[in-house]
């Protein structure tokens, strides 16, 4: 099975911020059970989408982009677009409706 790339506090403004498109980033911990069971959906949907770029970061050992986007819950997915967040999203979900919320939010928000 795929696993997820991680990004860190070093590469995030690169791979995230500066993405040519959207990128789902999940706020994880090694210590979540919930963010365990999204794994393997965010996996599959990071290898489905095309149109979308998924990543995860460790918030324990990445503390400061956690606390530069005032994650306080886990998992917490955050969609950015542009270099902006256009989503936020707290706790596990089944992968239909976390498309859906996602499809959502990127239909709210046109590309540039």
């Amino acid at each position: 099975m795929a696993t997820l790339h991680h990004v860190t506090d070093d590469s995030f403004d690169a791979e995230v911020l500066e993405a040519d498109r959207p990128v789902l980033v999940e706020f994880t911990a090694a210590w979540c059970p919930p963010c365990r069971v999204m794994a393997p959906v965010l996996a599959e949907l990071d290898a489905d989408r095309a149109d979308l770029g998924v990543v995860a970061l460790d918030v324990d050992a990445n503390q400061a982009t956690a606390a530069r986007f005032s994650v306080m819950s886990m998992p917490t997915f955050a969609l950015f677009r542009h270099g902006r967040e256009v989503a936020r999203l707290v706790g596990a979900r089944p992968r239909r409706k976390l498309e859906a919320e996602l499809d959502a939010a990127l239909a709210a928000q046109p590309a540039a």
